[in-house]
């Protein structure tokens, strides 16, 4: 019986230009050689503990990204979307500020925006959809829109960020009385952004232990 092809991919998707736009590299092997594709990888099972270590791995390998927000979105598999054969990917995405890409240095990681990506292979197209389908529908009750966001940032600048995400605007008020609940940031303390027509902001932080955890809530951001 011919071995199952295992894999992982990552969905990295950041903020730019007003939208959510996904890395992309140009595949080295056979098939689809020369291709924009999402990163990934096969699975090495003695050196990868779990399909996450393998996710984080090749993230770092392939884009010089080092373990940003990592969350599993789903496996696909099947006969049909690999050339070589009967094949299964766990697919993982990754939220990180635009700052982040820039700054790892690889020439080779290009971004999309997510609706205008064409011309993908396997079954890429259909795992971005998905994972921009989970970020959109998992920001209206979590936390999961600071991981866009920089180092230091504003809540003014943390509700535009939502609003992207979710496509509508949220009210002033409620998004800071959630944002209060989720109980994740910290102010910084003596920083305060300047410049333009408004006064000066507080500049907040992701408290150290939610680098990497989520914080939820049962009502939508926009509830009363």
């Amino acid at each position: 019986m011919p071995d199952i092809i295992s894999t992982v991919d990552v969905i990295l998707l950041t903020l730019k230009d007003g939208g959510l736009q996904v890395v992309l590299l140009e595949r080295e092997h056979e098939p689809y050689a020369g291709v924009l594709a999402l990163p990934g990888g096969y699975i090495h099972p003695g050196e990868d503990a779990d399909a996450e270590a393998a996710a984080e791995r090749v993230l770092r390998d392939k884009t010089g990204i080092v373990s940003p927000y990592l969350e599993q979105l789903a496996t696909f598999s099947g006969r049909g979307r690999d050339p070589r054969g009967w094949s299964l990917s766990v697919c993982y995405y990754a939220l990180v500020p635009h700052g982040v890409i820039g700054n790892a240095g690889r020439t080779q990681v290009s971004l999309y925006p997510v609706d205008a990506v064409r011309g993908l292979p396997f079954d890429h197209a259909r795992i971005i959809a998905a994972a921009v389908e989970r970020v959109k529908n998992k920001s209206s009750y979590s936390s999961l829109p600071v991981y866009l966001c920089g180092e230091t940032f504003t809540l003014p600048q943390l509700q535009a960020v939502y609003e992207t995400l979710l496509g509508e605007p949220i009210n002033k008020v409620s998004f800071r009385r959630k944002i209060e609940a989720f109980d994740i940031l910290e102010p910084v303390r003596g920083a305060l952004a300047t410049g333009g027509a408004h006064r000066p902001a507080q500049l907040y932080r992701l408290k150290p232990r939610y680098h990497k955890q989520l914080s939820l809530t049962d009502r939508g951001l926009n509830a009363g």
